[in-house]
This record gives C-alpha cells, structure tokens and sequence, in this order.
C-alpha cells in the first residue's frame, strides 16, 4: 500500500525533514509519473493518444516551468507533464515547483532530465518554508531521485541552503550576537567540532575593531571560532561576516535601508551552511569557521565618525562612516585567519550596496588575485547553477582609502566603486594569504522563484562547495 510505506518513510525520518517535499533513493509502490518535455520539442513518447488530446484541450504550452496535471479514469492525478529548460539558472532549477504545485504522495521522472542531481536539489529548495513564526500546514510530496543520483548528498546539500535561509529569515530580535553564537554551537556539535569564544576584555584586547563596532550593543560582541577535521589534512578558513542587525551606527540608516538589516549577518549564516555542508559530506581538509558577531547599535559607547579605532593587525583606521562597519569587524578576523597560514581563505559578507547596484541581487561578485581559483569558481558557478560574477581587486583604487592622520580611512569620499574599494579595504589584511576569495553576497530573493521562496537566500556556497570537492573530495 503506497499510503502505508509513505507512512513507514516518514516515521523513520527526522522530525525536521517531514514537513516538505522528500526525496528518497528507490521507487515506491503507486509512484505516478512526471513526464518532462523541452521547449520546441514533441510530447513524450510516453504518453497515450488520450493523454495527448488532453494536453492539447488543456492549451499546455512547453514553456519552463509549465505544469500540467494529467488525470487517471477515476479523474485522480495519475501523472503529470512538466516543461523543462537550460536558458537561464531560473530555468534549470524549475524543478523546485513540483515540490508546492504536485499533489501529495509518491512520484518519480519518467524521463531523465538533463542534470539530474539539480533537478532533485531544485526539488527540496523548492518546498522550503520559514516556519517559525506562522506554521504552514505539513505537505509531503515525495520523489525519487533520478539514476545515478545519491539521495543523501542532495538532501545534505538541501539541508545547508535551509539552515541558510532559517538563519537570514529569523529577525533580529532572535538572531542576535547570542543566538549567531547559538547556531555555530549547534553546526560544530553536528560535526563534533569544538567551539572557542572570545568576547569581553579578551576580545578588547585582541580584536579591537570587532569590539568598537559592537560595543553599544545589549548583547557582548564576540568571535565565534571552531575547527573540524584532521590537521594534516590541506587548510581551509571560512570567515563570515555576523552583524546581528545594522543602525547605520551614529550614521544612522533612513528607515527604508533599515528594513532588510536582520540580513547583515547572512555572510555568517552562509559560511555556517557551507561548513555544515563541508563536516557532512566529510570532505578531506581542516576547516576552521570564523565568525566576529555584533550589533552595530547606538548608544552613548557607540564608535563615532572621525574615531580612529587600532586593529588586531596595528594597523589604524580613521572611520569616515560608521555605517561601513562589516570591513572592520572583518579585517580583525582575516588577520587571525591569516596567521594560521591556511591553504585557502574565503570570506563572505553582505557587504556593500554597491555590489547590488553593479550586479542586481542575484549574482554575488567576488574577488580574488588567484587566477585558477577564480576560474574554478567561475566553471562551478555556471555548471551547478549558482550565479557568480568575478569582479577586479582593482589596484589603482587603493589610494582612495587613504587618510592624513591613519593608516587608512574605512571608506573612500567620492563614492565610485564602492564593492571594489571595500574588497581592497580587506585584501590590506588578507594579502599575505596564499589564497584568498572574497565575496560579497546579498543573501536575499526580493521575489519568489520556482526553487526559492522571497527571503533569506543561500549565495555562492553550492559554487564554492563544488570547487572544494573537486580539489578535496
């Protein structure tokens, strides 16, 4: 009985995995078809000569995306037509409408598309909800997973582009420098990694620019720090960007710019979800996580305009706006990092406006001065359908953060390539690095998509995971 063993597939699973879309390795009994058809192209061979007046009255168009449910003698769904393309990323992860738009129960590809792990990956983003505010009433599609693809592998990929989007979806209120430090603790625990924090006059002392930029806050600023795998194995330092929720500071933020700040720590969340990804598909390398969570609030402790504020480094930096408070907070932690002389260092942050202006909300620019990395990224980027830009680490820039009285100053005066300068700003610390990548991300779908709801987003991890298994799998 289908019902039964649906029954039996969801009581074995985790509590966390039942209420969405399930993939699972092997056919099921009473599984219907989903027949898929590219655009120009005829109706599956598949399909009766009834099935095909029926698309035909029913004015199916093979346009990506299109969905069209077939019905059995008794007038139940006993399959579906569903149209797939490869123009664009939006395209290739349309498959993320079967996950909300099929009925419940078991279902499978009758024909193999094009990439089939995408399309099984697009499946479970697609059924993403954010829960935890508004429960949403539990749907259970199930769909086996096409030949040749690895149930599990998906399922974890899923799982880290999820704890992304809980993390950048769950306001402020909740997701402060506390609870950041809370999910760490709970990634490192899966990967039984050991978690060192330091806040409090330690961190005054030794990462003074995270501790100016979060000082005013309710809650302690911090960095969270933990390490995983064997240390003989080639080093890898993720740092992610963790403020809790941006004012601006003392250059406070009009309210419109204010209104999407609980997303100022989506570079955190983003590397917590790679690493999480990295620990369970157990890749061969020693990762260490890096993540300096404040709030940049105002008080009357609050770091001003015309501060000079020392960092880990000895270097000094003049503020010229305190609403450019992520390249600060960052530049301690890439010194650390930098120390600990990694193999490959990444850093991911929703740094600046400017890369949104340059490139839209969804296609990231990094930055980086190693040629093969760089290629890499670009190749992943494309082949598993995870936008990215590369953008130059643009020399004759740098003299723009100068400053009379400072080393440098944390922002340029005219404005002119801002993502470019910022990216500048932190290659001062993490230069000496063998490699380093920066990304500055928008963690964030202003709209929703077939395999993406509108909210918090995971950016440029997919990318960024499949260039670490190619080189440490």
């Amino acid at each position: 009985n289908p019902n039964e063993r649906l029954t039996k597939v969801l009581r074995d699973m985790p509590k966390s995995q039942r209420n969405g879309p399930i993939l699972v390795q092997d056919r099921m009994p009473g599984s219907r078809p989903v027949h898929l058809v590219k655009p120009g192209q005829p109706l599956p061979a598949a399909l009766t000569d009834n099935q095909r007046r029926w698309a035909s009255s029913a004015g199916f168009e093979a346009k990506p995306g299109n969905l069209l449910m077939i019905p059995g003698p008794d007038g139940e769904p006993a399959g579906a037509l569903f149209c797939t393309g490869n123009e664009t990323p939006d395209d290739r992860l349309a498959f993320g409408k079967l996950a909300t738009a099929l009925p419940e129960g078991a279902w499978h590809l009758e024909n193999m598309p094009d990439e089939p792990e995408l399309a099984a990956l697009a499946f479970l983003c697609g059924g993403y909800k954010f829960t935890r505010y508004k429960p949403v009433q539990a749907r259970n599609v199930m769909l086996s997973v096409p030949e040749g693809v690895s149930a599990d592998h998906v399922t974890n990929m899923a799982a880290a582009v999820a704890l992304a989007r809980d993390l950048v979806n769950t306001p402020a209120n909740d997701m402060g420098p506390d609870a950041i430090e809370e999910a760490a603790r709970a990634v490192a625990k899966k990967g039984r990694a050991r978690v060192k924090v330091t806040k409090g006059a330690a961190l005054e002392r030794g990462f003074p620019m995270i501790h100016a930029v979060g000082r005013a806050a309710s809650q302690e600023p911090r960095l969270i720090d933990f390490s995983w795998g064997p240390r003989s194995a080639p080093k890898i330092i993720l740092v992610g960007k963790g403020v809790a929720f941006d004012t601006g500071g003392l250059n406070i933020k009009p309210s419109s710019s204010m209104l999407l700040m609980k997303k100022d720590m989506g570079g955190a969340a983003n590397v917590l979800a790679l690493a999480q990804l990295i620990m369970a598909c157990r890749l061969k390398v020693r990762l260490r996580v890096l993540i300096p969570a404040v709030e940049n609030s105002i008080s009357s402790n609050a770091f001003r305009p015309g501060d000079i504020l020392k960092s880990r480094s000895g270097k000094t930096v003049e503020i010229g706006n305190t609403d450019a408070e992520g390249r600060l907070i960052l530049a301690d932690a890439l010194t650390l990092a930098v120390d600990d002389n990694p193999d490959l260092l990444i850093d991911m942050a929703t740094l600046t406006g400017a890369a949104r202006v340059a490139l839209g909300p969804e296609l990231p620019p990094y930055f980086t001065d190693d040629e093969t990395l760089a290629s890499e990224l670009a190749i992943a980027a494309d082949q598993v359908a995870d936008p990215l830009w590369r953008l130059p680490l643009w020399q004759g820039y740098d003299k723009k953060l100068s400053s009379k009285i400072a080393d440098m100053n944390n922002v340029t005066t005219d404005g002119f390539a801002g993502a470019v300068t910022a990216a500048l700003f932190l290659k001062r610390f993490a230069g000496a690095a063998q490699s380093w990548v920066h990304f500055d991300i928008f963690a964030w779908n202003p709209s929703d998509k077939p395999h993406a709801p509108a909210g918090g987003e995971a950016q440029a991890i997919r990318a960024i995971f499949h260039v670490l298994e190619k080189r440490f799998g």
